[in-house]
C-alpha cells in the first residue's frame, strides 16, 4: 500500500492519522522458524536487519505479518544515515553495526494474524483494532518492535509536528473505511514536513543539449567562514534559463566553493553534466528541501525565491541543523 504526496492535510470522519517515520518501509513474514524482511520494492532486507529478524523470532505468536518502518534511533531522533550503512555486503559488517547502532522497527499494519487469517480485506478501522490486541499481547517487555501512534483527530496529527518539528519527517492520512490496497495510492497520503533555508550559489552546472543553466550549486558557511557544497537546485523555469544563465556567466570565478566542493564524475552523471562553474559568492536563494543529514541536502531542492536582500555572509549552516527533539516519545 503506496502513498500519494499532497500538499495538505485531509479532512474528515474517514481518516486516521499517524507519523511519517524517516526510514526503510518493511513488511515481516514470519512463519513459523523463519522471518523474512522485505522492502516496498520486493527486495530481501532480511541479512541487513539480523536484531529485527531476532526480535520478531522471539514473540510467542508463530505465524504473522505485518507493515511497518525500520529506523536506527539516534540521540531521540532517527538517523537515515546510520540506517544506510546496514546495507553493507560483508556479514560481519552488519553483525558489528547490528550491535553499535541497533535498529527499530516501528509496526502501523498489521495483514495477517498470529492464528493465520488474513486481513487485508478488512477496512483499516478494524485491523487497527486488532494490530492494537496484537501489539498488547505479545510486543509487551520488549523494546525492538514498537507500535506507532494514530489519532482520527486533526488536532492531535498538528500536536506531533509542534512537539518535535523539524526531527518529524511528516504525517500520513489513511483511509478508514478502505482494504489494504496493495500497489495503490487511493487510501494513503502522506504530507511532508518541507523546511526552507537561505543559500549562497556558488556554482552552477550547463543543461546537457544546450549551453544555458540547469542547475544551481548551493553552498552555506561554516563557523570558520568557509563554504561548503551542500546541494542543488534545478527547479528554475525554462522562461528564465536565458537570462538567469546571462547574469551568472558574469559571475563566474574560482574558486566558487572554498570548503567542500561538487565532486566529479559518477557512474549516475557524464562528464559533461559534472561539470561545474565556480561562482562569486553574490547570489543567495531561498529553496524548500525536505531532509538535511550528512552535511547536506539528501535531496534536489526547490527553489522559493531569490534574496537580493540576504547577505551571503549570513547563510550559514546552523539554519539547518535540526533542534534536539525526542522522536521516540511519540512512541510511547
Amino acid at each position: 500500500m503506496e502513498a500519494l504526496s499532497v500538499d495538505e492535510i485531509p479532512v474528515g470522519e474517514q481518516w486516521q492519522f499517524e507519523p511519517k517515520w524517516d526510514g526503510f518501509r518493511c513488511l515481516v513474514f514470519r512463519d513459523h522458524d523463519k522471518v523474512e524482511l522485505q522492502s516496498k520494492s520486493g527486495q530481501s532486507l532480511t541479512r541487513y536487519f539480523p536484531d529485527i529478524v531476532a526480535a520478531a523470532l522471539a514473540f510467542k505468536a508463530k505465524s504473522f505479518v505485518l507493515d511497518g518502518e525500520i529506523v536506527v534511533p539516534s540521540d531521540g531522533a532517527f538517523s537515515f544515515d546510520d540506517l544506510l550503512q546496514r546495507i553493507h555486503p560483508a556479514a560481519s559488517r552488519v553483525n558489528k553495526l547490528a550491535r553499535e547502532t541497533p535498529a527499530l522497527l516501528i509496526v502501523f499494519d498489521l495483514l495477517v494474524e498470529a492464528n493465520g487469517k488474513p486481513l487485508t480485506e478488512l477496512p483499516l478501522a478494524e485491523r487497527r483494532k486488532r494490530l492494537e490486541n496484537f501489539t498488547r499481547k505479545y510486543l509487551k517487555g520488549q523494546d525492538k518492535i514498537r507500535l506507532s501512534p494514530a489519532t482520527t483527530k486533526l488536532s492531535d496529527a498538528k500536536k506531533w509536528l509542534k512537539s518535535v518539528g523539524s526531527t518529524l519527517d511528516g504525517i500520513i492520512a489513511k483511509r478508514r473505511d478502505f482494504e489494504y490496497r496493495s500497489g495503490d495510492r487511493s487510501g494513503m497520503q502522506k504530507i511532508k514536513n518541507y523546511r526552507s533555508a537561505d543559500c549562497v550559489v556558488g556554482g552552477f552546472r550547463y543543461l546537457e543539449a544546450k549551453k544555458q543553466v540547469g542547475s544551481l550549486l548551493l553552498g552555506l558557511y561554516d563557523k570558520k567562514g568557509l563554504l561548503h557544497h551542500v546541494g542543488f537546485c534545478s527547479t528554475i523555469k525554462n522562461a528564465e534559463r536565458k537570462a538567469l544563465t546571462e547574469k551568472l556567466e558574469k559571475l563566474i570565478a574560482p574558486p566558487g566553493f572554498t570548503g567542500s566542493a561538487p565532486g566529479g564524475p559518477s557512474r549516475w552523471s557524464t562528464k559533461r553534466s559534472a561539470e561545474w562553474k565556480p561562482l562569486k559568492p553574490k547570489l543567495v536563494v531561498e529553496v524548500c528541501y525536505d531532509h538535511f543529514t550528512g552535511e547536506r541536502f539528501r535531496h534536489g531542492t526547490r527553489l522559493l525565491r531569490w534574496r537580493p536582500d540576504k547577505s551571503p555572509t549570513q547563510c550559514t549552516l546552523d539554519q539547518v541543523k535540526q533542534r534536539k527533539a525526542n522522536l521516540m516519545r511519540l512512541l510511547k
